[in-house]
């Protein structure tokens, strides 16, 4: 895979990533009109940059690294990315109008235990590990990919546990 297909593979996790924007968006102003309550919003501005980073990232260290496909990795990778959107747009599809870049909860709403939530608390999280290290590894932007996967794990600790403590509070 040349750099240049590389750049069109972050280019399109990028657009994927605008998508699901909209999508939150769209849900937020659906759950906050039914009462929803958002919460732990002070990690959201880090966890934006942070995943602006991992594209930049990735980009970055591709071109000025002048980093190599390895196709023994990057194939194996590239199915990882993969799989991690299709388990992400499984989340998505799940949770309906409840899926959110956001923590929001709304009163009354019973906590999802269908599709990926059957086996995962938080699938989606597993999602952004997964294409966390993966997408960066496609193009042996291991740099990317050992940064990423550090901060991300402080972050998922912040993140999943304001999440927990909502849900809880709104399931009590």
């Amino acid at each position: 895979m040349s750099q240049v297909w590389y750049t069109v593979l972050v280019g399109l996790v990028g657009v994927e990533r605008l998508a699901e924007l909209v999508v939150a968006k769209r849900n937020l102003a659906w759950s906050l009109a039914r009462g929803g309550r958002e919460t732990g919003f002070g990690h959201y501005p880090f966890m934006v940059v942070l995943h602006t980073g991992l594209l930049v990232g990735c980009l970055a260290e591709v071109w000025l690294g002048d980093r190599d496909f390895r196709s023994w990795l990057g194939w194996p990778m590239l199915a990882l990315v993969l799989a991690a959107q299709a388990l992400r747009w499984w989340c998505i599809r799940t949770l309906g109008h409840q899926w959110n870049t956001r923590i929001v909860v709304v009163p009354g709403l019973s906590k999802v235990t269908g599709g990926p939530y059957r086996m995962f608390a938080h699938p989606n999280y597993v999602a952004v590990v997964v294409e966390g290290f993966a997408l960066p590894l496609v193009h042996g932007a291991w740099l990317t990919a050992l940064l990423f996967s550090v901060l991300n794990a402080f972050l998922l600790t912040v993140r999943v546990r304001a999440e927990n403590d909502a849900l809880r509070t709104a399931h009590a």
